[in-house]
C-alpha cells in the first residue's frame, strides 16, 4: 500500500512577497525612532529587505552560522554568531553523544566562514549600532530557531532597548523557546507540522551572495536619501514664517 503524503498549498510566492506580508503586520511600527533591522543572511535579507523598506528603518545583518551535527548537517546541534557567542542545543548533543572537540572542530570551520560572510557583505563598514535600537530580528524561517537564538544572544549583548523576532513561517515549538527571550514573536503562519520552511514558498531559491550584497547596498542607499529628504523638510518648515 502507498502511503500518500499530504501536501500543502505554499503561502507565499516567494521571500520578497513574504517581506511585504510581514511588513503590514509591522506597520505600526513605521518611522518609529531608532527602529533597526536585521536578516540572517541568507534567506532573511530579501524578507528584510521589504520590512525595512517599508519601515522607513535601516536595514543590516546579523551574521550567524548553525552547528550542523557531523554526518547530518540540516540538524543543528548548536549556532554562533558574531561577537563570540555560541549557544548549543544540549539535547541534542547528550542525544547523540557528540564529543566536545568534535563541536569546537565545527564551530571554528563555521567561524571561517562566518569571517568570509563578515567581510563580503560589510567589507571595512563596522557592524551596526544596537546599543539604545528597537531591533527587529528577521530570518525567512524558524525551524530549529538555534540560529535565532544565537542572533538574540548577540544583539542582547549591545545593550538594545528591545528586540522582535519577525518571520514569515515558524514552528509552534520554537516560537514558544524564542518568546521568552525577547519583548515579541511576529510569526504569520505556524503550522503545526512545519517540515521544511522551503514547503511554504513557491519559489525558495537560495539566496545568493550577490543578492545579499546588492539588496543591503539598495538599502542603504534608499535609507540615506529618505533621511536627507526628512532633513531638508524639517529645516525648511523650521524656517518657514
Amino acid at each position: 500500500m502507498r502511503i500518500r503524503v499530504k501536501e500543502f498549498p505554499p503561502l507565499f510566492r516567494d521571500r520578497r512577497e513574504a517581506g511585504r506580508l510581514l511588513a503590514q503586520r509591522l506597520a505600526a511600527l513605521t518611522d518609529h525612532p531608532d527602529l533597526l533591522v536585521l536578516a540572517l543572511p541568507r534567506g532573511g535579507v530579501p524578507i528584510a529587505y521589504e520590512v525595512a523598506r517599508t519601515l522607513h528603518a535601516p536595514l543590516d545583518v546579523i551574521l550567524v552560522r548553525k552547528l550542523g551535527v557531523p554526518g547530518h548537517a540540516e540538524l543543528a546541534m548548536g549556532a554562533i554568531a558574531e561577537g563570540g557567542v555560541r549557544v548549543l542545543n544540549h539535547a541534542v548533543i547528550r542525544e547523540l553523544h557528540i564529543p566536545e572537540d568534535i563541536i569546537d572542530h565545527i564551530a571554528r570551520e563555521e567561524q571561517r566562514i562566518l569571517e568570509q560572510r563578515r567581510r563580503l557583505y560589510r567589507g571595512d563598514r563596522p557592524p551596526p549600532t544596537v546599543e539604545g535600537a528597537r531591533v527587529i530580528l528577521i530570518d525567512d524561517g524558524l525551524a530549529t530557531g538555534m540560529t535565532m537564538m544565537a542572533a538574540i544572544e548577540a544583539v542582547r549583548r549591545g545593550g538594545p532597548a528591545g528586540i522582535i523576532v519577525a518571520t514569515p513561517v515558524a514552528a509552534p515549538e520554537s516560537v514558544a523557546e524564542i518568546e521568552p527571550l525577547v519583548d515579541e514573536v511576529v510569526a504569520l503562519a505556524t503550522p503545526e507540522f512545519l517540515y521544511a520552511i522551503g514547503m511554504w514558498y513557491s519559489d525558495f531559491t537560495p539566496t545568493s551572495d550577490e543578492e545579499v550584497c546588492s539588496l543591503l547596498a539598495e538599502a542603504l542607499r534608499g535609507y540615506a536619501a529618505a533621511s536627507s529628504d526628512a532633513v531638508i523638510e524639517r529645516g525648511g518648515s523650521e524656517s518657514a514664517p
